[in-house]
């Protein structure tokens, strides 16, 4: 068993011993590569989302010097027909670049890889020559062994993270990549298949993939590996059961993320830290993750202040993802940003749409928490206002809650969509962004005779009071009143013990830009006593 030619079982082994989720099935899409030309498989995923967990497994199963049967016999991948076919019957050569930069110099990491697999290629193999390239020692080892490698690549795009801003060793690391990847023909000799994993997609080199025969799997397009970027909700259904976990709030913290071929998906570290503790918390921040969430938000790009402020209000933002370069440091705009924080897993991208979110509660207090230690003056003077909005509300100073929202609606929204009904919700969860303070935030909530728009309701131990939102045009604020009170709004929370605001807002539609006047009444609200009654 060595360090990086063959490293057993051991590692997937202790998986087994610990709470294991099957994600076994994803051998069988891996196994589907093997000796074809699509033989080059490249997965990325945020930290903390299973990479090296999959990599582990990846090695238990196809090491040859090892008996893995009994860790996967009672598996998932153990049904398929294949199952035994390719169950320990490869050379295995693992990488974890992370771990190689932990003990050399970002400078000699690529010298250093070469050395070691060269050294344990011919510690295992005595009669293999020994070439002057990693490469055509590697095609010796393979002529005389008469089996082809299975190679997996943990980390893989660690050089370029480590090193963003140091051209020439990223080109190295590149270069190296291309001598065992890009040359097709001898490639095949030499690999049955191969496996990397990373965080960032393969690194552009122009406006092509640096190594361009990999088929690659991202946070953007993940296809048919989808349901292994994290837990399914069946998964996360059953982990809740069988632990006696309230799945509800499981999937509030730590759900979010949607793909065509698996339409909800959850961060599995989060996850497995909430079974562990049995307490639902913001453990992304315990993560290596966090520490650049506030670098790449305070970028100076046009406009992104305003999105990220638009995402933390609960807004879907438009992006477009292809001219971001993978990697930490190459932005042209804020879309590369956004992008990045797909990649990081701060953002869910809806493929239909193009659009992101920020995806759990896990991920919007983590924003809240970064963004106010944003440096910058426009964010900064966001956070200020939106506080401000939501002071004055309880205080009932509906004159500057006016002023505010007619601020934002006039700012932010064109003239073709000022009388949009989404552009109108939009306008209040970006005055109220930084509710997430203070609020849980529901929208369209189901309530007497219709839908609430949108209810800021107190987090526990609050002495807030509720919000009841509702804006309008060409009526009246008080119109908005009566509109809440007629359709019963407030039964929604009609257990809610403490003080209930109802906020109204009006506009005059047809007035010319510039001149819409908003106008806002806020009033308290006690709930009729037959409600009460049916509350308790």
């Amino acid at each position: 068993m060595g360090s990086y030619l063959n490293p057993g079982n051991n590692g997937f082994s202790n998986m087994r011993n610990d709470v294991y989720v099957d994600k076994t099935e994803m051998i069988k899409l891996i196994n589907q590569t093997i000796n074809t030309p699509r033989n080059l498989t490249c997965i990325s995923r945020p930290r903390r989302f299973g990479k090296s967990f999959a990599a582990k497994m990846l090695c238990a199963y196809y090491d040859k010097t090892c008996d893995s049967k009994k860790l996967f016999d009672d598996l998932r991948i153990a049904k398929e027909d294949e199952y035994l076919k390719y169950l320990n019957q490869y050379d295995v050569i693992y990488l974890d670049m992370a771990s190689v930069l932990g003990v050399t110099s970002p400078e000699d990491a690529v010298s250093y890889v070469k050395r070691n697999i060269t050294e344990e290629v011919l510690e295992n193999y005595p009669e293999v020559k020994e070439a002057e390239a990693l490469f055509d020692t590697l095609v010796n080892m393979v002529t005389y062994t008469g089996n082809k490698i299975i190679m997996i690549i943990d980390e893989w795009d660690a050089p370029i993270r480590e090193n963003g801003r140091n051209a020439e060793i990223q080109r190295e690391y590149l270069l190296f990549l291309r001598s065992l990847f890009k040359n097709s023909g001898t490639t095949d000799k030499i690999f049955a298949a191969v496996y990397m994993t990373g965080i960032l997609p393969i690194k552009k080199d122009g406006s092509q993939s640096a190594i361009s025969d990999f088929e690659e799997f991202t946070m953007v397009k993940p296809r048919k590996f989808a349901p292994y970027v994290g837990f399914t909700e069946q998964e996360v259904k059953d982990l809740c059961s069988e632990y006696r976990i309230d799945f509800s709030k499981m999937k509030l913290w730590y759900d979010g993320y949607s793909f065509p071929n698996a339409e909800s998906v959850y961060n599995p570290n989060s996850v497995m830290k909430a079974l562990r503790n049995d307490d639902f918390d913001s453990y992304w921040t315990q993560t290596s993750a966090a520490e650049s969430l506030m670098e790449y938000i305070s970028l100076d790009y046009d406009g992104l202040s305003k999105t990220i402020a638009e995402l933390i209000g609960g807004i879907e933002v438009e992006v477009d993802t292809g001219g971001f370069s993978n990697d930490l440091v190459t932005f042209g705009s804020k879309d590369d940003v956004l992008t990045l924080l797909i990649h990081l897993g701060y953002l869910a991208y809806d493929k239909e749409s193009e659009k992101v979110h920020i995806p759990n509660e896990e991920i919007k207090r983590e924003f809240s928490r970064t963004i106010r230690g944003v440096r910058r003056d426009e964010t900064i003077q966001r956070v200020r206002e939106s506080d401000q909005i939501i002071s004055d509300t309880i205080h009932l100073n509906a004159d500057a809650v006016a002023a505010q929202i007619e601020k934002i609606h006039t700012e932010e929204t064109t003239a073709l969509f000022y009388n949009n009904e989404q552009a109108l919700r939009s306008v209040i969860k970006l005055a109220y962004f930084s509710y997430r303070d203070y609020y849980v935030k529901f929208e369209e909530l189901p309530s007497g005779n219709g839908y609430a728009d949108i209810v800021y309701f107190p987090k526990r131990k609050s002495n807030l009071p509720a919000l009841v939102v509702e804006i309008k045009w060409d009526k009246s604020a008080e119109g908005a009143i009566s509109q809440i009170k007629k359709r019963n709004y407030p039964n929604a929370i009609k257990d809610f013990g403490g003080e209930i605001l109802l906020v109204g807002i009006n506009y005059d539609k047809d007035a010319p830009a510039g001149e819409r006047k908003h106008t806002c009444v806020i009033e308290k609200y006690i709930l009729p006593k037959e409600s009460r009654r049916k509350g308790n």
